[in-house]
């Protein structure tokens, strides 16, 4: 996708385009751009910008490097986590016979959790990569924007990538939540319908961020406190609504709603 040759057609005519770039070893990005002394500028609290070019004149490359301190901690904090299990997983090796050590070395290496922070002595033993460890968190908390559209600041391409990603997630969320995958559709409703649940679920978790101002994820912990109950009875059933907790009720008065209903479908 970002290859040199893709970008350049997405250029031809005019075209604008927004792209997280990867900070491969050995590429660009790592060795000009990550390496590149400058200045963070605060955009919220997690998130801080810095811009970067590379090149001079129009063939030069724009480049802004994200920091998001809060999900430095949280990579940091779970790679100590995979150090502690890898220590163990070496430890557990000297127990092995020649058979079981090959097989589990095998899948130690192949493993996309841990064969990036392993490396082979000459004698063939597993021993963790330093090296490689130091790297990743040199990129911890980071990732890189590229963009060909220079009016666009800083703080935009870094918001609107984000904008993009919560996209992404979106179509993953229409594909395995809501068990709609695969996307075959024929008849022309259905198609229609997949199109505007997509459209219309950012929608909605939007209008109630910009409302509550905090993000979806804080504010569907505290609606979803709200609980409706099935009673039945010789009567019937009854479907009510659990009383809203204070949480629940500032979310709900944020959006304009003040009075849920305490009873529903009376059957």
């Amino acid at each position: 996708m970002v290859s040199a040759e893709n970008l350049r057609k997405l250029s031809l005519g005019g075209g604008k385009f927004i792209v997280c770039m990867p900070v491969v070893p050995g590429n660009e990005v790592s060795k000009q751009v990550m390496t590149r002394a400058g200045r963070y500028r605060t955009v919220a609290d997690n998130l801080r910008v810095e811009e970067v070019f590379v090149g001079d004149g129009e063939r030069r490359r724009r480049y802004v490097v994200c920091h998001n301190p809060e999900e430095e901690k949280r990579q940091r904090k779970h790679r100590a986590m995979l150090l502690r299990e890898l220590e163990a997983e070496l430890a557990s090796l000297k127990d092995l016979d020649s058979t079981a050590y090959s097989k589990r070395v095998f899948h130690l290496v192949a493993s996309a959790r841990y064969g990036r922070y392993l490396r082979r002595t000459k004698t063939g033993k597993l021993r963790l990569d330093r090296t490689a460890m130091r790297a990743a968190e040199k990129t911890d908390g980071n990732f890189v924007v590229h963009s060909n559209d220079d009016t666009l600041t800083a703080e935009d391409l870094a918001l609107g990538y984000k904008q993009l990603m919560r996209v992404e997630q979106a179509w993953r969320q229409l594909k395995s939540g809501l068990k709609m995958r695969p996307v075959f559709h024929w008849v022309p409703h259905r198609i229609h319908a997949h199109v505007f649940l997509t459209v219309l679920g950012p929608l909605l978790e939007r209008v109630a961020e910009q409302a509550c101002g905090d993000t979806w994820r804080n504010i569907r912990d505290d609606l979803k406190q709200i609980k409706l109950a099935q009673l039945s009875g010789p009567h019937g059933t009854v479907w009510q609504v659990t009383e809203a907790r204070d949480g629940a009720r500032n979310r709900l008065r944020s959006l304009g709603i003040h009075n849920l209903p305490t009873f529903i479908d009376h059957a």
